[in-house]
């Protein structure tokens, strides 16, 4: 339960990244492109957030290499959702990210997760997590 805590902790910081971003390059680029630039940058970030905080674990390079693999399905998400919102339902640009995102959340979890934690036992994984609780 404390690791999905950690994780809506780091989302919700990570949105407001990704979000100020978006604003910023929403005034020079087109919304779809903003998005897409504000998405990878806020990226780097939600990878050694959820390393560090969220799933305690040591980032490494094939790790980051791997991270956008789990970040896939919430950009194909959002992306089209925000599409679809702003295109077919016009929907403000600046309310439509957030909308977007508030469906790629949960499945953008359990892909993360798939993707930083080690394939381990699960008793063995329980431990670990007992022993950096604080």
């Amino acid at each position: 339960m404390g690791r999905i805590v950690r994780f809506g902790v780091v989302g919700v910081a990570n949105t407001g990244v990704y979000y100020g971003l978006y604003l910023v390059f929403r005034q020079v680029l087109p919304y779809l492109v903003a998005h897409a630039v504000a998405f990878l940058l806020a990226m780097v970030g939600s990878y050694f957030l959820n390393c560090y905080f969220t799933f305690r674990v040591r980032p490494t390079l094939r790790k980051f290499l791997l991270f956008p693999l789990s970040n896939v399905s919430n950009f194909v998400i959002t992306s089209a959702g925000l599409y679809v919102l702003v295109a077919m339902f016009h929907l403000n640009e600046r309310i439509a990210p957030l909308a977007a995102a508030l469906v790629a959340v949960p499945i953008t979890f359990f892909v993360a997760q798939f993707v930083l934690v080690d394939r381990e036992r699960p008793e063995r994984a329980a431990a670990r997590e007992q022993e950096n609780q604080p």
